[in-house]
């Protein structure tokens, strides 16, 4: 079933005195399944992230649609904008995006707070999400007391804690040690194999390997894309790098 539909987005930025003008991305098109996990690649200047504002509803295109179970989100108000969000999307930042003066638990219960839920509610969601993210020993703690996996698996449970439609990721292992990374990857294969859909931008070969499918993004538009199929980690990992050399020197696409 498609969750998303993204329909020939276009971006142009226009300079303060509008002089000159900046053309982010020229004719995008993709739709994400529910259910998949999908990973967006690209160089910097690419246009990936102002792809990932617009899919997150913090930036308009200049032309062009996304859907959202058929719902165009190019086109909801302002006023509805940030309880849109809070109901169908959740967000895993780069920087984990914790309040400090907040306890970790307080953090994962910010979005229901704010949707108005009981705390029975949400106590009983926390509980089994906390236990699967492996962080039930610092639900008390503060985000400064903890390490960067801790705090980056506190994040994916705030941004899973609200059942949103479409998990947005933005560099989630960027922050991370190795050893922090593989346990964060793993935990988003894991939560990927629950039904939660996952759309990641990324600049990490190995982050991308983990994906069911890559979107390769080159001067603002679809350059490629490849399916994992019955491919490992390890062979994933190799059709990214392979595609990527091609995009990097300029060949044409090949699908895969």
């Amino acid at each position: 079933m498609q969750l998303l539909e993204v329909k020939n987005l276009k971006k142009v930025y226009t300079t303060r005195f509008g002089n000159n003008k900046v053309q982010a991305l020229t004719s995008v098109s993709f739709s994400v399944e529910e259910g998949e996990y999908v990973a967006i690649m690209g160089e910097s200047g690419s246009g990936k992230t102002t792809l990932l504002n617009i899919l997150a509803s913090l930036d308009k295109p200049t032309s062009g649609e996304v859907l959202l179970q058929g719902e165009d989100i190019t086109r909801i108000k302002d006023s509805r904008l940030a309880a849109f969000r809070r109901d169908n999307l959740g967000f895993v930042f780069q920087d984990f995006n914790l309040l400090d003066t907040f306890s970790i638990k307080d953090n994962i219960f910010l979005p229901l707070v704010l949707s108005g839920k009981s705390y029975d509610e949400m106590r009983e969601r926390l509980q089994g999400l906390a236990a699967s993210l492996r962080i039930s020993d610092i639900l008390e703690k503060f985000p400064y007391e903890v390490s960067g996996g801790q705090k980056q698996r506190a994040a994916v449970a705030r941004a899973l804690i609200t059942h949103p439609k479409l998990v947005l990721a933005d560099e989630p292992t960027g922050a991370l040690d190795s050893k922090a990374a593989d346990q964060l990857l793993n935990m988003f294969a894991e939560v990927n194999r629950s039904g939660q859909t996952i759309l990641m931008v990324t600049h990490s070969i190995k982050a991308a390997s983990h994906a069911g499918r890559v979107l390769f993004i080159k001067d603002g538009c679809v350059f490629n894309q490849i399916y994992r199929g019955d491919a490992d980690n390890d062979a994933m990992y190799q059709k990214i790098s392979d595609t990527l050399s091609v995009l990097q020197s300029g060949g044409e696409s090949v699908a895969q």
